[in-house]
């Protein structure tokens, strides 16, 4: 499987920008005051499917053959994944299909019937979700789009980091949420690519840690998967993300439930915007490393903005216990 390359990339921002208007890039008193330091946040949040992925699903679907194109795609999803490809799908004309769990988020399920896609409950988990996704794909000869072993997806999301230190040249760290590692994998390719003193930080929830023990052990391991954060979620590690994490990743975050949910309240108070629980990690991450990160210039990655009803509950609740 190609490792993609930062020309990669700037091939990828090339496909997308016709279709996907650039998200911004905002510092916060509020969250500078919370952090001690200047903080960037790269609202993907904005995005027509609110969240990061849509970058790989536009970047990958345009470059689909004929052939492919024809036979129509498959792919398994907490939710933002799923809303990529069945964005990207509909406006290159292919027929999507996504597998999901039978208890995921009902707004990103809505979001992805509305765009055409055919939804295919299975299993209680990601993983077993996705494992289903592979038995169809196999069965039926769809193309099977994976959520992160896809050299053309990892290339569209590191466009937005990209788009950072284009608006922000003097970024010195940036962290960035890890679920599968795509959006991680990508930011490390562009930060190496333009500045290798740029330190680039993953955050995962300790509920859920395959990503986390994989890059620590540099070995594909297998954990349990209990977050409630559904970005954050998979109890398997990908192949592809993690051989470019395991070179370049400089630094991991292992978050608790509690301190995602206060960050997903903080992003309300302080930001004004609403972040899905992956989304907020990164600013989890940024209060737990404060010490560290005074007098740096540091980007936030707000993956996305999907949250639920519930999950935002949820929050709300857990910061009025703490009162």
């Amino acid at each position: 499987m190609k490792v993609p390359e930062f020309r990669d990339v700037l091939v990828a921002h090339k496909q997308i920008r016709p279709y996907l208007a650039r998200t911004p890039l905002h510092s916060y008193p509020a969250i500078n005051d919370l952090v001690g330091t200047a903080v960037y946040i790269k609202h993907e949040n904005y995005q027509p499917v609110g969240a990061f992925k849509i970058r790989g699903g536009v970047n990958l679907i345009s470059q689909l053959s004929p052939e492919e194109r024809a036979r129509g795609v498959i792919a398994a999803s907490t939710g933002n994944h799923g809303q990529s490809i069945a964005f990207a799908a509909r406006l290159f004309g292919v027929k999507s299909r996504i597998v999901v769990p039978a208890r995921a988020n009902p707004g990103k399920v809505a979001a992805i019937q509305g765009m055409g896609a055919d939804v295919i409950f299975h299993g209680a988990t990601f993983d077993e979700a996705r494992l289903h996704c592979e038995e169809l794909a196999q069965q039926q000869g769809y193309r099977y789009i994976h959520s992160g072993d896809e050299p053309l997806l990892i290339a569209g999301v590191a466009t937005e980091v990209l788009e950072m230190l284009e608006d922000q040249p003097g970024l010195q760290v940036i962290i960035v949420p890890i679920g599968g590692g795509s959006g991680a994998a990508g930011a490390c390719i562009v930060a190496r690519a333009a500045n290798p003193a740029i330190r680039v930080v993953g955050v995962q929830a300790e509920a859920s840690p395959a990503a986390y023990e994989s890059w620590r052990h540099k070995r594909l391991v297998e954990a349990p998967n209990h977050t409630f954060a559904e970005g954050l979620a998979t109890g398997t590690a990908f192949a592809l993300p993690q051989t470019i994490l395991r070179e370049n990743l400089k630094d991991f975050v292992l978050l608790t439930e509690e301190e995602i949910l206060r960050a997903m309240v903080w992003m309300v108070e302080r930001a004004h915007t609403l972040a899905e629980a992956a989304g907020a990690a990164p600013l989890a991450a940024a209060y737990r490393l404060r010490n560290e990160l005074k007098g740096r210039k540091v980007g936030l990655i707000c993956s996305g903005g999907n949250t639920s009803l519930e999950h935002l509950r949820r929050a709300l609740d857990a910061m009025k216990e703490k009162e």
